[in-house]
């Protein structure tokens, strides 16, 4: 397609490969121009390669990207070793006003110097509700003020159109709202992979990767989702015509082929009998040959058609393997007391986190929730007992609670998912490990990939697999469970919490993902 006039950025014919050469994507073709385009698909599915190619980082492995404008991307990852000053670009700026202003700058300093600098850090702070000294380390900031730093300097930098890649990973609630609202009055263009829904749900257009091609939508999310539903029931509609096209000409040759037999035992008994000339018999024989030949050509091709057809459906046809995770039951007394801490504080540092006070009794589901750096995972460890208390106390039902953190660092990535699960089941035999692995969807080989080698969905089930395979924990603790998971991935880990008849305790940002499972308290630290 030719570059509108209007567009920031355009993509023709664009298809991209991991380096090992598996394709990834093929024939992506828009434009985005002063508008909100939402990147969205499978992990794996290539959404930040995509981006990557907008951005002129990498290149595709066919197409023509043509750009435009000014184009920003964000950063996934800062340096520690950096200021808050370097980690914005501003280092240099800031330090030539502060020269001038204590009576050293020079003539070069006079003429380089920016003075709506500092007013524009300010309003930059303020849209991403950051504050921190610019001579503050980047090592010592939390996960969520990276991404607002990071944030911030586009904003600085102002582009004509931003380029985001899960701008809304590691942000509380409130991060996640001025992120849309950013996006929302930003007056140039925004291209945004990202598996928040409600971020999403903002978009004038979403683009959609997958196995089987590309599909652009209209609309924001819930719009998105619904067109994709009615395609994908529309093309195994088909798939099903067709594949009744092909049983039909099956039974069609197969009666045939009935026919045939009948008429060719009558011929023969017709002439065993002896009362037909030969040269009779041996004419009805040539017709009989050249009707059984027209009979397989026709239903040769029949079959070919039916088949061909069933294929071209077949293709069309996203493959989505049916996966739920059937969990048994804990075996929770529906009043027993799971977790009780008492004005409970926790040392992180050189900081005092608490006081929490909290009674869990039977199949609860609470959320935690607070700003990032409120305590919320500090919380979490004292209830699994991998903190001790500084002050107050914590009991909880010993040998009954499991925790998952948001890294999942209880898995070893050079261990299989079988060894894994081996390794913190000691008492499983390799029967029982082998059980505990396909019930959560890695049957026979599928139990000896690498944890390095797995999706984010996938190594979420390999966590679950290790901590759920044995003996049923009564209470479950999540700590932001849904980062980095694609939406399939997420329905996949709501449906099995909602059949969970345990108690939860999670930190999640995602509300969604907390009314799917059917959070009945929530607490602010």
């Amino acid at each position: 397609m030719p570059a509108s006039p209007t567009a920031f950025l355009t993509l023709d014919s664009v298809a991209a490969a991991t380096p090992d050469g598996r394709a990834l994507f093929a024939d992506v073709t828009f434009a985005v121009g002063a508008e909100r385009v939402g990147i969205v698909g499978r992990n794996g599915a290539g959404k930040s390669t995509l981006l990557r190619i907008a951005a002129g980082t990498s290149a595709p492995a066919a197409g023509i990207v043509t750009r435009t404008a000014r184009i920003g991307t964000l950063a996934q990852t800062l340096d520690p070793r950096q200021t808050v000053a370097q980690a914005l670009g501003v280092a240099n700026d800031v330090a030539r006003i502060s020269r001038i202003v204590a009576g050293e700058g020079d003539a070069d300093d006079l003429a380089a110097a920016d003075w709506t600098l500092e007013e524009r850090i300010e309003t930059a702070f303020a849209d991403v509700d950051l504050a921190v000294p610019l001579d503050r380390a980047v090592a010592t900031l939390s996960g969520g003020e990276r991404m607002r730093v990071a944030l911030a300097r586009l904003l600085l930098e102002a582009p004509d159109l931003l380029l985001l890649d899960e701008p809304t990973n590691d942000l509380d609630a409130a991060g996640r709202a001025l992120v849309a609202a950013a996006i929302a009055r930003w007056p140039g263009g925004v291209l945004v992979a990202s598996h928040d829904r409600l971020l999403l749900e903002g978009m004038d257009r979403i683009v959609e990767l997958t196995p089987v091609g590309v599909t652009i939508t209209g609309g924001g999310w819930s719009a998105h989702v619904a067109a994709r539903d009615a395609a994908r029931a529309r093309a195994a509609d088909t798939l099903a015509q067709a594949e009744g096209a092909v049983d039909a000409a099956a039974r069609a040759a197969r009666r045939q082929q009935e026919r045939r037999d009948r008429r060719d035992r009558t011929g023969r008994a017709f002439a065993a009998s002896g009362s037909a000339p030969r040269i009779l018999l041996g004419g009805m024989r040539q017709r009989a040959e050249n009707s059984a030949g027209r009979d397989n050509v026709l239903a040769a091709r029949q079959a070919g058609n039916a088949a061909a057809a069933a294929d071209a459906a077949r293709a069309a046809v996203e493959i989505v393997t049916p996966l739920s995770i059937a969990l048994p039951p804990t075996g929770l007394p529906p009043h027993a007391r799971v977790l009780t801490l008492d004005r409970a504080t926790v040392a992180v540092g050189d900081r005092m986190i608490g006081p929490w006070s909290l009674d869990l009794c039977g199949p609860e589901r609470i959320a935690i929730a607070g700003r990032n750096g409120a305590g919320k995972t500090s919380l979490l460890r004292l209830a699994a007992g991998l903190a001790a208390p500084a002050s107050g106390s914590v009991r909880r039902a010993e040998g009954r609670v499991a925790f998952l953190d948001q890294h999942l660092s209880l898995l070893d990535p050079a261990a299989s998912v079988l060894d894994n699960v081996r390794r913190l089941n000691p008492a499983f035999d390799t029967q029982e490990a082998h059980a505990a692995c396909a019930r959560f969807a890695f049957r026979n080989r599928a139990a000896d990939r690498l944890v390095a080698t797995l999706s984010g969905g996938e190594r979420l089930r390999a966590a679950l697999a290790a901590v759920l395979g044995g003996a049923m924990p009564w209470l479950l603790l999540l700590d932001e469970p849904t980062n980095h998971l694609d939406m399939e991935s997420t329905d996949i880990l709501e449906a099995a919490l909602r059949d969970f008849d345990g108690a939860l305790l999670v930190v999640s940002h995602d509300a969604a993902f907390l009314d799917a499972i059917g959070v009945t308290r929530r607490i602010a630290v």
